[in-house]
């Protein structure tokens, strides 16, 4: 049967039917693919499915989505379309169907003509049970016509989110879908994804046309992932993530790197201590499949990769999954961070982050989301006649790339159209409104990422919140880095100073007669500006959500047209509980672990320098301990103080407190290690102000 993967052992289902056998779906499961019993939520798909019935199925990855639709596609009798997004994802579950001895078929654009041929006449010969395709093949010529030859017993799309212009891969091939399926009716049409948000979940049953579709939206929750959020500037992560992984028990691993770039050069430094390889979509074929059979096998314990890396990816014990840089959506993140724990032992996603992040997904933005006008320009020159693609690009006055984006939105928001050999026509003239409305929504999806690392609420409610589950969001997950700061093993934290507990007293007082105060309102109430910046009271808040004294809530408000954010703060029944005569115990983030250990730092007091148990150094100090060159630098710092002050248009104490100018002068540090160690220098102002106070430091 040419490229078909089949085996002597091939079930010949064609006899089953579906009203028969829908009582004996377990007899199925068993048989077919050796399972005892179904996962949590897979019957009641499977029955719906065999029914006929439209569906959309949105469950996390590792949950048995695509049992969903291969044992309904079996029991309903003849061949399922299965179409799906990645090359690596669909000869992974063809390997899979063909080694239960199913007779299945691919086509995708690393196979050869005559193997897809091939392919071909044995799906019109009725020979096949899966036949797997890229959505690109439907713009083929015929293609479409040649399928719709055969009565198919279903039509299951994989990795939905794609069809949405408002998910996170959105894929223009994936868009175009809905206008080919009514001629592949009456088939059911199953929609499945791992990440889809109620908007996305709309979409895709728009864009697809399903008709009355069977909704099933389950099990966001997973109860073994301990997320932990660090901001750590970027030339530490390198590090940090070296020695996170030279533990055995950390490992197999994967590290998501924002750029190929990236990519390799974690790998290589990786790899001189740990069998690790770099994976993305810049690489020649063959060599990422040998790195992704070896991960499987075991042979590599860490792949560091691009996005691209992961989507059908069936290796149970990841037991790490690191981002080395902010992710673009909250969607993206979680599928990623789902790879890891699939077998339900405990694991942990670690996210680093800083502004640097920030900077880097706004020129991606921009990029991604081309001026109007470049659009208009490209869109003013088709017209109702065909024309090459490279024709066109050489009237613009854009440059390759630039065209190339432009035409791309244009196709995309139904300004131009593509065939398959590259000639384009003019589209509809409303594309201008639907491009504005997703370049403003992919804005906000970055910025839902970064609320999402700032806040200090239970990390998987936020998630679980995120994808339409309210019900199940109420429940804290107890592992993450906000629920259980003490398991954390890069965050690092301390106890609280006196000053920080009377400033938490000051504000549980203050809240305690209102229902809530805003944030901003709240720090100028109490005059804590004047004491602490606004990240260090963030820093505070956050320790007393983590003590279960007050929540926070995101809000907003409309003045002047504009949409205003802010948060509101309000006690807790524990908050209100709690009187001066109890001193508080409040947990502050003060960085990063710097040995890959992990939990909580020693208590720290003026004018005592102590190293704990993970290896960090905290310093403080006063200016009646420092030496006769500690003074002259603590002189120094202060003029660069104030220069830098005035500069910012900030008060001094926003640049630096007083205690960590004096510990600075004292530790003299000598690179951006030994400077994370003195007491009030976070990653965030050592990448912000850490040269200049390395050179101030370096003066004799």
């Amino acid at each position: 049967m040419g490229d078909a993967l089949t085996s002597p052992r091939a079930k010949d289902c064609s006899l089953l039917t579906p009203s028969s056998n829908l009582n004996h779906l377990s007899s199925f499961l068993r048989e077919v693919f050796g399972f005892s019993e179904f996962r949590a939520n897979q019957e009641a798909v499977c029955r719906s499915a065999v029914k006929g019935r439209d569906l959309l199925l949105v469950m996390p990855t590792g949950s048995g989505k695509s049992l969903c639709y291969q044992l309904p596609a079996i029991v309903r009798g003849g061949t399922a379309l299965v179409i799906s997004p990645l090359i690596a994802l669909m000869e992974d579950q063809a390997t899979k169907l063909a080694a239960l001895g199913l007779r299945v078929a691919r086509i995708h654009s690393a196979m050869d003509r005559a193997a897809s041929r091939q392919a071909c006449v044995d799906y019109l010969k009725g020979q096949l049970q899966f036949l797997f395709i890229a959505p690109e093949r439907l713009r083929v010529p015929g293609f479409p016509e040649m399928l719709a030859k055969q009565r198919l017993s279903l039509i299951a799309i994989d990795e939905a989110h794609c069809i949405s212009q408002w998910g996170h891969d959105f894929r223009p091939d994936y868009r175009m879908l809905g206008q080919y399926i009514p001629t592949l009716r009456p088939a059911p049409v199953l929609a499945l994804t791992a990440t889809a948000t109620p908007a996305v979940q709309a979409d895709i049953v728009a864009q697809l046309g399903l008709a009355n579709p069977a909704r099933f939206i389950h099990g966001f929750r997973r109860d073994n992932l301990a997320i932990e959020v660090v901001e750590t500037p970027v030339p530490e992560r390198a590090g940090a993530i070296f020695r996170l992984l030279a533990d055995r028990a950390r490992r197999p691993a994967i590290v998501y790197a924002p750029s190929r770039r990236m990519a390799e050069q974690l790998a290589e430094e990786l790899a001189v201590r740990i069998p690790a390889a770099a994976y993305h979509a810049g690489l020649e074929a063959e060599r990422r499949e040998r790195v992704q059979a070896a991960f499987q096998a075991g042979e590599l314990h860490v792949v560091v990769a691009t996005i691209a890396f992961g989507m059908g990816i069936d290796k149970a014990d990841i037991r790490t999954v690191i981002h080395a840089g902010l992710p673009a959506t909250l969607e993206g993140y979680y599928q990623e961070i789902g790879r890891a724990g699939r077998d339900g032992e405990a694991s942990r996603t670690i996210l680093m982050h800083s502004y640097a992040d920030q900077r880097t997904h706004d020129f991606f933005l921009t990029r991604d989301y081309p001026p109007a006008a470049d659009l208009e320009q490209v869109f003013r020159l088709l017209g109702e006649d065909a024309e090459p693609l490279e024709d066109v690009r050489k009237k613009s006055k854009l440059s390759e790339e630039a065209f190339a984006k432009a035409l791309e939105k244009l196709e995309i928001h139904g300004g131009a159209k593509v065939d398959f050999i590259g000639n384009v026509t003019r589209g509809r003239t409303g594309w201008k409104k639907t491009y504005a409305v997703q370049a403003q929504f992919r804005a906000e999806q970055l910025e839902k990422v970064l609320r999402f690392t700032e806040s200090s609420a239970c990390r998987m409610a936020q998630l679980v919140r995120h994808f339409g589950d309210e019900e199940d969001a109420g429940r804290a997950c107890g592992v993450c880095d906000v629920c259980d700061p003490v398991g954390a093993v890069l965050k690092l934290f301390r106890r609280a100073t006196a000053a920080e507990r009377d400033a938490a007293q000051a504000i549980a007082d203050e809240l305690r007669a209102v229902e809530y105060k805003a944030t901003g309102t709240l720090q100028r109430n109490l005059e804590l500006a004047g004491q602490m910046s606004r990240k260090e009271f963030d820093g505070l808040l956050a320790a007393m959500i983590r003590a279960g004294l007050i929540d926070i809530e995101d809000a907003e408000y409309e003045k002047d047209g504009e949409v205003r954010r802010f948060r509101k703060v309000r006690l807790t029944e524990r908050g209100l509980e709690i009187r001066r005569s109890r001193p508080l115990e409040l947990l502050i983030a003060d960085g990063m672990v710097q040995d890959g250990g992990g939990g909580l730092g020693p208590k720290t007091e003026r004018g005592v320098t102590r190293t704990g148990k993970q290896g960090r150094t905290k310093a403080v100090a006063g200016t009646e301990e420092l030496s006769p060159d500690g003074a002259a630098l603590a002189a120094r710092l202060k003029e660069w103080r104030t220069g830098m002050a005035k500069q910012l248009g900030v008060p001094a104490y926003v640049v630096l407190h007083d205690r960590t100018l004096y510990a600075l002068a004292q530790a003299r540090p000598r690179n951006p290690r030994e400077m994370l160690g003195v007491d009030g220098m976070g990653p965030a102002k050592v990448e912000r102000f850490g040269a200049a106070l390395l050179e101030l430091c370096g003066q004799e």
